[in-house]
């Protein structure tokens, strides 16, 4: 652990342009959101038939979301390993490696064997692919926020904060575009047999343009300072849990809303309206893809407020705007014509997108530097891992009730306010304050 104090130098200055800093971070975080969502929007259609056929139809779809939760259980063991790489040898570092593993995973998806070529092979080996995504997505979060960041002017962090946010729906917007062309363009049978390994598959190129746009950047300022003023700790992950337990835990409970409707709405609400409500798939992804477009606006804007009101401020605000929503929203769906469906889809993702949207500020500004990716990755990686399960969860509800219309309402409420009270609680607690050049000059502590 080190001990060394903070000097009064300037940060030393980034050779890298914070817009194109911005970029870099939001591709990469798109490419990860792209190759999770493709699986996502698979495993509530495809992923069971293929892999788990003996299973049956629902044995096989509980089978498919378990390997969702799967990836999201392991998110944890690849935040400590990458956040210790992050504070250690660099943001920049690491996260080349996160978006290399999470591309190559996705890419080897796409050339597995199904049940049918190879029995429950590809199954295994299916399972093992989702472990490295789940490792890799542990890391690459809380460095995008960070890259973006602490590259950025005191003022303009909580804007910076909200460019990575954009990654989810960019991700969720291409693999469903992707989806729909296909189902457009290839027959079923088609679609079935061979067809479903070309958005996996896309990973590869894209995977090429995210790490040319990374290595093209600098370290951060913040982490040169750091390492100058021999500040980093030998253990992080061991520093960050002694002196800020309790930010840890609001940290995680502010996060829970904004993955977690992610995870019910694009993944379990997709089967649900399909199985249940008698919807399309083509016409819930056209839906869900609008919302996508429209976060392509909201986002930024909230990323805006934050920085005139402060980053917990709107995360509680979209927080308790969803719970206020929620029992009416699942009620008008089981009425919905397609433009009713638009409509909830929308107004149901834009008040959650507020706290996304927030989230990296709210973090940001409650842990110290030297620390900082272990404890981002951390917190983040533990509400992404409970959130990974809820549309096993929100599932397992519906069939205990019967599939009563407010079963994903108790979900989303309870997601709600966890994260208000989370917001509400980061809001009370006292920051380090930032001189003019961005350093921190003393340590975040609880009020």
């Amino acid at each position: 652990m080190t001990t060394a104090v903070p000097s009064t130098e300037p940060l030393p200055p980034s050779s890298s342009p914070v817009r194109r800093v911005a970029w870099a971070s939001m591709v990469g975080t798109s490419l990860e959101s792209f190759d999770f969502y493709v699986f996502a929007y698979f495993s509530a259609y495809f992923i069971g038939p293929l892999f788990f056929d003996p299973l049956g139809e629902f044995g096989g779809t509980l089978a498919a979301f378990a390997t969702i939760g799967v990836a999201f259980v392991v998110r944890p063991i690849g935040a400590a390993i990458f956040g210790h790489l992050g504070d250690r040898i660099g943001r920049r570092a690491t996260l080349l490696w996160t978006v290399g593993v999470m591309g190559v995973a996705t890419g080897l998806i796409g050339l597995l064997p199904t049940y049918a070529q190879a029995g429950w092979l590809g199954a295994v080996l299916l399972v093992l692919l989702r472990v490295a995504q789940g490792l890799s997505l542990g890391g690459e979060w809380g460095g995008s926020i960070l890259l973006a960041t602490e590259h950025a002017s005191p003022v303009k962090r909580a804007f910076y904060a909200a460019v990575p946010q954009l990654g989810s729906p960019v991700g969720s917007i291409l693999s469903a575009v992707v989806f729909i062309v296909m189902t457009l363009v290839l027959p079923a049978d088609q679609l079935a047999e061979w067809g479903w390994r070309i958005p996996f598959l896309l990973a590869f190129p894209l995977l090429l343009v995210s790490l040319w746009l990374r290595l093209s950047i600098d370290e951060t300022p913040v982490f040169k300072a750091v390492v100058s003023e021999q500040r980093r700790d030998r253990v992080p992950f061991a520093t960050m849990f002694r002196a800020q337990p309790v930010a840890l835990l609001v940290a995680f409970g502010a996060a829970l809303l904004g993955i977690g409707s992610y995870s019910l709405m694009n993944t379990y609400t997709v089967n649900y309206g399909v199985t249940t409500l008698g919807f399309s798939f083509q016409d819930l992804l056209v839906a869900t893809t609008i919302g996508g477009l429209l976060q392509l606006v909201t986002i930024p804007l909230f990323g805006w407020w934050a920085t005139r009101v402060g980053s917990a401020r709107v995360v509680a605000y979209g927080a308790l705007g969803t719970l206020l929503i929620t029992f009416p929203m699942y009620w008008l769906l089981q009425f919905a014509s397609f433009p009713v469906l638009v409509g909830t889809m929308i107004v149901g993702g834009i008040l959650p997108t507020m706290s996304w949207a927030a989230l990296g500020g709210l973090m940001n500004d409650l842990f110290a530097d030297h620390y900082r990716y272990s404890a981002l990755s951390v917190a983040y990686a533990v509400a992404a891992a409970i959130s990974g399960f809820i549309p096993l969860v929100t599932l397992w509800l519906g069939g205990l009730t019967g599939f009563a219309w407010w079963h994903p309402g108790v979900v989303l409420a309870l997601l709600s306010a966890i994260t208000l009270v989370s917001a509400w609680a980061a809001a009370r607690m006292r920051h380090a304050p930032i001189a003019e050049d961005g350093r921190e000059v003393a340590e975040p502590v609880a009020a």
